[in-house]
């Protein structure tokens, strides 16, 4: 099966096997509100995973030995299996084979993408087993991208995101896709971030230790999502510099690169170190709802 549509109550969620990607989200009314992979940026929610952001090189070290591992790692560009399919559930998997090992030469490892669709909500599951008999290091991120605006009549600047707590920690910021040092404050205000695009002229905005769990994004009319996450350590915020109709709210365990590192993939800030036989799961979920 190449795509798979999801129906609920007031929301519908398409899902394709390549990339276990999520390429549609609509609300009640039937408005699109992810964005549809224009010219701008080609893809729609891909699934980070081994890693998230860049590697310095785009190399992958194990050993004294290096990887080819280009940015956001190869689940994005894999297809998926189907193991679940329903009318308003589905999981998808991906497991190591010989093509990922020439980039990933870890334990065996089984990532699953699940799904799930409640009221207004789509809750979204990622489970990163190891099934070998060695540690796994990996990273896994989400990278939904959502119309920005949302309504197409109102202005860019109409938009914010408003956190569950106050946002006062640093923020990170990039340089040819690796982190730099020292962190810069923060452009949150309290619990609000005003939206430009000027606010993306140095690439994304990282939250590496964010206090919420949860942010929504809207202008005070129309469409509203929240997303929610948990068990993610970073939250990166990205639209493409000098402007685009996107605005992509990721939950991350991970991040890119220091500018300085060029060690040990299992040594990187961020990794998770999956014990043989064990599991990491980690969820966000989106409710939409509509403003007056």
């Amino acid at each position: 099966m190449e795509q798979l549509t999801l129906d609920g109550d007031g929301i519908s969620a398409t899902i394709v096997g390549q990339g276990a990607e999520l390429v549609s989200l609509r609300d009640a009314e039937g408005t699109q509100l992810l964005w549809q992979a224009g010219p701008e940026w080609r893809r729609h929610s891909p699934v980070l995973f081994p890693i998230v952001g860049r590697l310095k090189g785009d190399q992958l070290r194990h050993r004294g030995k290096a990887y080819p591992m280009t940015q956001h790692g190869f689940a994005r560009d894999r297809r998926f299996a189907w193991v679940e399919q329903g009318p308003s559930s589905c999981t998808l998997v991906l497991t190591d084979d010989t093509e990922t090992r020439t980039r990933y030469p870890f334990a065996a490892f089984r990532l699953a993408i699940s799904y799930s669709l409640g009221p207004r909500q789509l809750g979204v599951t990622f489970e990163v087993a190891n099934t070998g008999d060695e540690v796994l290091p990996a990273s896994v991120g989400a990278h939904p991208a959502f119309n920005w605006p949302l309504l197409p009549e109102l202005p860019k600047e109409a938009y914010r995101l408003t956190f569950a707590d106050d946002e006062p920690a640093p923020i990170r910021r990039l340089k040819d896709g690796l982190m730099l040092p020292t962190p810069q404050p923060t452009p949150v205000e309290g619990k609000t971030l005003a939206l430009s695009e000027r606010l993306f002229d140095d690439d994304a905005v990282i939250l590496d230790r964010p206090a919420s769990t949860s942010v929504r994004y809207a202008a005070g009319r129309g469409p509203a999502i929240e997303m929610s996450w948990q068990g993610f350590n970073e939250l990166g915020i990205w639209s493409k510099p000098g402007g685009a109709p996107f605005l992509c709210i990721e939950p991350w365990h991970g991040v890119a690169s220091p500018v300085d590192f060029d060690g040990e993939f299992a040594d990187k800030p961020g990794v998770m170190l999956i014990p043989p036989g064990a599991k990491r799961r980690l969820t966000y979920r989106i409710t939409i709802s509509r403003d007056a």
